[in-house]
């Protein structure tokens, strides 16, 4: 099984200008994942979920989305036809953007499988703490569960030093407790509350995910802000792990999207 995250800046398009979403369909289809959790689907709830059908149509597989009420950065989860879902939940009430949380009915899989894309609040650890202690109730060990997105946090696992200095001070104190120590409590909780990152357990952590070549001198300094995370039965399972760097999500997205295997 195949799981894909991918931060797509505006859903690809800049104003009328699609050709980033363009090349993030062509990148998608190449990589062929099984499930695709996304970020950023801006638009893609008007004209009738025109760009959402659009979407489903050229990857020929079925999406869900969770409207960000309050943004307009809509999550979305996208399945093959393999995939059966069997329900789909969205929380926009709890979170500054959205998440969209579908159990999907997966072949060669014994349990259900819980899939939630999220993308935590780019302005503060506060807030995300307080997102974060909503998903940590889905790390249960004995479930197959995804949370992957962009959680515009830093890992404690990673060990390179993050640049904040070379920042703004408006976005370098997106990230910075007030003595001014790296806030890493975000990745912290998830991990003390028994989910696992992909990357750290298969060594892939030291790959940044942001920001992407032609996207350098903007909000971000290199570092890991993307993640999937794995409850413990289901992360023993995981076998590849690796951030998608080439020319085309160079110029695609501000962000890499990145991808893990599991075999079950």
């Amino acid at each position: 099984m195949k799981v894909m995250s991918y931060n797509t800046l505006f859903g690809g398009f800049d104003g009328n200008d699609g050709r980033r979403f363009d090349a993030q369909v062509k990148l998608i289809k190449e990589v062929n994942p099984d499930i695709l959790l996304v970020q950023e689907l801006k638009g893609f709830t008007q004209n009738n979920m025109k760009l959402l059908f659009e979407m489903e149509k050229r990857l020929c597989m079925r999406g869900f989305i969770a409207p960000a009420v309050h943004t307009g950065q809509n999550t979305g989860v996208f399945v093959n036809h393999t995939i059966k879902p069997v329900s789909m939940e969205i929380d926009s009430e709890h979170f500054h953007h959205a998440v969209v949380i579908a159990a999907l009915d997966v072949p060669g899989i014994t349990k259900p499988l819980t899939v939630i894309s999220a993308h935590l609040c780019p302005f503060g650890f506060h807030v995300r703490l307080r997102e974060a202690a909503y998903l940590i109730n889905y790390a249960d060990d004995n479930a197959f569960t995804i949370v992957a997105g962009d959680f515009n946090s830093v890992s404690s696992y990673d060990p390179y030093s993050v640049g904040l200095d070379e920042l703004p001070s408006r976005f370098k104190a997106r990230y910075v407790m007030p003595e001014g120590s790296v806030d890493k409590s975000v990745m912290r909780t998830f991990y003390q509350a028994g989910f696992v990152d992909v990357a750290f357990k298969l060594g892939g952590h030291n790959d940044s995910t942001v920001p992407a070549a032609e996207f350098k001198g903007a909000e971000f300094v290199p570092f890991r802000s993307d993640y999937i995370l794995a409850t413990k039965q289901l992360a023993e399972s995981a076998t590849a792990y690796s951030v998608i760097k080439n020319s085309i999500t160079d110029m695609a997205s501000d962000h890499y999207p990145i991808v893990a295997e599991f075999n079950l």
